[in-house]
């Protein structure tokens, strides 16, 4: 992972201080999912996530 990159916990803490709890995080996937599904499959690349935790979360992401 590049110095550039973000880690999952810093957006996290990032959507955390901008006041986004869970279910607003979820709704926030599912609308990436949803209107640019490539693109969230790079985002989730971009942040470090396993092969696993990508599927898992677009696949939480698909279902709503």
């Amino acid at each position: 992972m590049s110095a550039s990159n973000m880690s999952r916990e810093q957006w996290i803490e990032l959507f955390q201080a901008a006041g986004l709890d869970e279910a607003m995080m979820h709704k926030w996937h599912c609308e990436f999912e949803r209107r640019y599904p490539a693109q969230h499959q790079s985002f989730l690349q971009w942040i470090g996530l396993s092969a696993e935790d990508i599927a898992s979360v677009r696949n939480s992401s698909q279902a709503g």
